[in-house]
């Protein structure tokens, strides 16, 4: 029987870290501290918008962290997972399901205690979201998987207008739509790089269930809707100019990206409007804090 892997103490903390997906979660905060200028309708505290991030960065990564030990098995058999921290061996499963609990248990009583009851209910249940309908049901199941369970990713926007009104609003819930349209043709576009993986790892993502011209198709409308709601949220949020021609601009350059995948339909399109995705929504969230402050 060949011995474990031994790893430094320094590899095994990274390997903790690289649990949470810090990229993700960096990527969901982009879209918590706009939304919180909104409700402030100005600067909020600094030390609130500290504790919101701090309590949404613990509970995306105990998130991530137990979608990891779920996904251990797929994720030896596709090259892009290949590398995770389970998959080397970096800590059992057991380890790395405990460490989740933890840090999610941090996180719900962090936000109590320093927010509100409703924003930690909220991180919460994008965290039980996330596992239990998108993890252990949709992904291994339907070819709606991203579509569904892209909800979860969408709640920071919710947490963050929580954590300054304690309550909810039409506002967040049109952000929340955007976030919610913008995951699939982000996510559809880095499967199109990565089909023959979910193929062999036997996951019905999009792209290896279907043609790349069908879900070129379904990425443009996805897009088309996305940009659409964005104009909804300057009228229901009272947005001024400055948003509004950000966010016009932006989605034109967005649909152009998802045309061209639809034009040709290939790796090499699909990976620009995957980049150009990360782009637009920091673009568009940095536009809506500059013009409440504007």
């Amino acid at each position: 029987m060949l011995a474990p892997p031994s790893f430094t103490l320094r590899a095994r903390l990274a390997g903790y870290v690289a649990l949470t997906k810090p990229r993700i979660v960096e990527l969901l905060l982009v879209t918590t501290v706009p939304t919180m200028f909104v409700a402030e309708n100005g600067v909020p505290s600094i030390w609130l918008m500290v504790a919101t991030v701090l309590g949404g960065t613990l509970a995306a990564g105990g998130a991530n962290a137990v979608n990891m030990v779920v996904d251990r098995d797929i994720d030896s058999l596709m090259e892009r997972t290949s590398q995770r921290p389970l998959v080397r061996g970096v800590m059992t499963p057991r380890a790395a399901m405990v460490f989740a609990v933890i840090i999610e248990t941090v996180a719900f009583a962090w936000l109590v205690a320093t927010v509100n009851l409703l924003s930690a209910v909220l991180a919460v249940s994008a965290t039980l979201f996330y596992v239990f309908i998108y993890t252990l049901w949709l992904k291994r199941s339907t070819t709606r998987n991203i579509v569904i369970g892209g909800a979860a990713g969408a709640a920071p926007v919710l947490i963050g207008w929580s954590a300054v009104t304690n309550s909810l609003a039409w506002a967040p819930v049109v952000l929340f739509l955007v976030i919610f349209y913008w995951t699939p043709p982000h996510f559809w576009a880095l499967a199109i790089r990565y089909r023959e993986d979910y193929l062999t790892a036997g996951v019905p993502m999009l792209p290896s269930v279907v043609s790349l011209r069908a879900t070129s198709d379904r990425i443009l409308y996805y897009t088309a809707v996305m940009v659409a709601l964005t104009v909804v949220f300057w009228l229901v949020a009272g947005m001024g100019v400055f948003y509004l021609v950000s966010a016009l601009v932006l989605g034109a350059a967005f649909v152009a990206f998802a045309v061209a995948v639809r034009r040709n339909p290939n790796e090499r399109t699909a990976m620009r409007l995957f980049s150009f995705s990360i782009t637009y929504v920091t673009l568009l969230f940095g536009a809506i804090a500059l013009d409440v402050v504007l």
